[in-house]
């Protein structure tokens, strides 16, 4: 294996490692609204992913930082071409970061309100516009023969894509009501995992439609294995929220969105951006990597950080394992809920 088939595993990794956990961080936004009956409530979903959101982002930047410099010519027609709906991903992010941590610094209910509003919002556009642009690169854009996109922004709105926008969502929030519902007591964790419920029919019918699709246009028997471990997974984390069982059905939401983001990548191999304009302008692992001196030395330098962050980022998450509920929030947080 050459060494930028590697970097596009580890890409591939380094994604799938985002989606798993922003998607839940995602959805657990998301949730502020729809399972959250006040402002203690919201408190507590906020709660439960305050210690960790900062760092689940971390994989996204080390993504995108790895893209551009194992594959400078994907990077560049990446975010050349798809730079509004990027672009409105990245002010979202800004944003988000700046509600979690400015939400609590006045007790004033309009001011606590808007930031939680902007929560709400700034977490569900991300993910739905990473499903779109996902969707995108698995369908191929148009690349001319200079390896430069020359679609616009309304051709990344086709139904493929946009399918792909509406199973990240639903996805990511089954994947966050599992996490609230594993990280809480009392009643808002049985709301959860009701909701989970009702969400997760509505994915696997969603993600069921998009997989097949994915495999009938581009799939081989990789890719059916991968689909085939999804659909089980998110058929197993139904059954087990429905038994209570919250541990596995957060590890098998987990593994539905592992199996389904492996299988897009399979389906993408070799190529990194399909061009739908003639196949021989594809942008592909060899035509869009870097130098085999400068893939070496990431490969050195990945080898030694990438552990010690893993280890950071589980022990962070070892330290912050005890369920909350609405008990634990301070007494005058929620008496203000009340006003």
């Amino acid at each position: 294996m050459e060494l930028h088939d590697v970097w596009f595993v580890l890409i591939a990794v380094l994604w799938t490692g985002y989606f798993f956990l922003e998607g839940f961080d995602f959805g657990v936004g998301i949730l502020t609204r729809l399972l959250a009956r006040d402002r203690t409530e919201r408190r507590v979903l906020i709660n439960t992913i305050g210690p960790v959101w900062d760092g689940n982002e971390v994989w996204l930047l080390t993504a995108g930082g790895a893209t551009f410099a194992a594959f400078p010519e994907w990077y560049a027609t990446l975010f050349s071409g798809f730079y509004l709906p990027l672009l409105l991903i990245l002010l979202c992010l800004i944003v988000r970061g700046v509600a979690f941590e400015y939400r609590a610094k006045r007790s004033d209910e309009h001011w606590q309100r808007n930031w939680e509003t902007a929560i709400f919002w700034t977490s569900l556009l991300p993910a739905f516009l990473w499903g779109v642009a996902f969707g995108n690169i698995v369908r191929g854009v148009k690349i001319d023969q200079n390896l430069e996109y020359v679609g616009n922004f309304w051709d990344l709105l086709n139904p493929y894509a946009l399918l792909g926008g509406l199973v990240t969502l639903t996805l990511f929030t089954f994947h966050g009501a599992v996490f609230t519902a594993l990280k809480t007591v009392g009643e808002i964790r049985e709301r959860a995992r009701t909701l989970a419920l009702r969400v997760g029919a509505a994915t696997a019918v969603l993600a069921l439609l998009f997989l097949v699709w994915t495999q009938v246009d581009n799939g081989d028997a990789k890719s059916l294995v991968a689909l085939v471990v999804a659909v089980l997974a998110l058929v197993g984390a139904l059954a087990a929220n429905q038994a209570g069982r919250e541990g596995w059905s957060f590890a098998l939401s987990g593994v539905t969105i592992v199996a389904a983001v492996a299988m897009l990548f399979l389906t993408l191999f070799p190529n990194v951006m399909p061009s739908t304009l003639n196949e021989d302008w594809s942008l592909t692992v060899t035509n869009a990597s870097s130098s085999p001196y400068t893939l070496k030395i990431m490969t050195w330098c990945a080898g030694v950080a990438t552990p010690i962050v893993l280890l950071y980022q589980g022990w962070t998450y070892w330290v912050f394992r005890k369920r909350i509920g609405t008990q634990h929030i301070a007494a005058d947080a929620a008496a203000e809920s009340l006003h």
